[in-house]
């Protein structure tokens, strides 16, 4: 597909999502830090998971980098056990933690200033953060202009035939940003009207009737 046609395509898409649906105001978080906890935390778990094991980090007076730091490994995981896989994601956000001091203090302003492919290649480099979370982080905590893509993604656009099934996550985040302007206002929106879509019509078993792109056509 030509670029000029795959732009027009994708504008078309997000302005019939963003039409439908509006606003999504996404990530759910009332810090940077918290979206990037929430980001580590939502790994194959629901969101409604997520939302109560960040309560009881929040009750705990926990939801700081230096808290995380000090707090023990079995406490932690305790804390968080409503996410599910518990001991392996408290094991995950000990090495963000680790991560965050070694190289930045534990300041997320000094990590946040750094350039966007070089943080994201320190971020895929710490263990248990893959492309999802880590472009997750860059997008929604730092504000960097970099496009996630998740299943509902592939399924989405596979289901019309604009990448294949079996396209790579590196492969289907370039058929974005290699169209779209690189602003990562929209990138998360487009990103949250794309999961708002899956969650609703886009499911393993389509529910087409009242979808939003129902007989939708690239340019």
């Amino acid at each position: 597909m030509a670029l000029r046609k795959q732009r027009k395509t994708l504008l078309d898409i997000y302005e019939r999502l963003y039409s439908h649906y509006g606003p999504q105001e996404w990530w759910p978080g009332r810090t940077r830090f918290e979206v990037i906890v929430g980001a580590i935390l939502t790994q194959n778990t629901a969101w409604t998971n997520v939302e109560k094991a960040i309560a009881n980090i929040r009750k705990a007076r926990l939801l700081s980098p230096a808290a995380l730091r000090k707090i023990p490994h079995k406490d932690l995981a305790r804390l968080i056990r409503p996410a599910g896989y518990y001991n392996i994601k408290a094991k995950r956000l000990k090495n963000f933690i680790r991560y965050l001091f070694s190289n930045y203090a534990g300041s997320l302003n000094r990590a946040s200033r750094r350039p966007t492919e070089d943080l994201r290649k320190e971020l895929l480099a710490v263990n248990g953060i893959g492309p999802e979370t880590c472009d997750s982080i860059l997008l929604y905590a730092f504000e960097k202009p970099v496009f996630v893509v998740d299943a509902y993604t592939k399924r989405i656009f596979s289901r019309h035939h604009l990448f294949g099934e079996k396209a790579d996550y590196h492969d289907a985040q370039t058929f974005f940003m290699d169209a779209l302007a690189h602003d990562p206002a929209m990138f998360n929106e487009y990103h949250a009207l794309i999961v708002a879509l899956g969650k609703e019509f886009c499911r393993k078993r389509p529910r087409c009737g009242a979808c939003p792109l129902k007989g939708f056509k690239s340019a």
